[in-house]
């Protein structure tokens, strides 16, 4: 499974980026409430966005933030003095078996573990 970055989502909207598309029909993809509030909450949103967006939420499985998460986030903040979303998007991803999908794929770099794709480039 994967979880999807909220860059992922955003580029998704942009007709460059159409090939990414797939990544956020399919429903067996996945996404944190912190890109949900990422995403959502930009508030330059057109209404044509909003609504994307809105559908893609519904589309995607959306990982919560609970307490092992919150723990693990504290964790790898610590060890390598991440950003808070990006810790918790990286610590969902570890205790669920999940690929992460970014273009930022530096901000994930030093995690063991952790499979990092960016496939924008690719």
């Amino acid at each position: 499974m994967i979880l999807l970055d909220s860059n992922i989502l955003i580029y998704s909207c942009q007709t460059e980026f159409v090939y990414l598309k797939p990544l956020v029909l399919d429903t067996k993809n996945g996404v944190s409430h912190i890109s949900k509030l990422e995403v959502l909450g930009f508030p330059r949103l057109t209404a044509i966005e909003k609504q994307y967006f809105e559908n893609v939420f519904k589309i995607l499985k959306i990982m919560p933030i609970n307490e092992a998460v919150v723990d693990k986030a504290i964790e790898l903040r610590q060890q390598f003095k991440m950003k808070s979303n990006d810790s918790i998007i990286a610590a969902i991803a570890l205790l669920n078996n999940m690929d992460v999908y970014t273009r930022n794929v530096d901000d994930f770099k030093n995690i063991t573990g952790l499979t990092v794709i960016n496939p924008v480039d690719i």
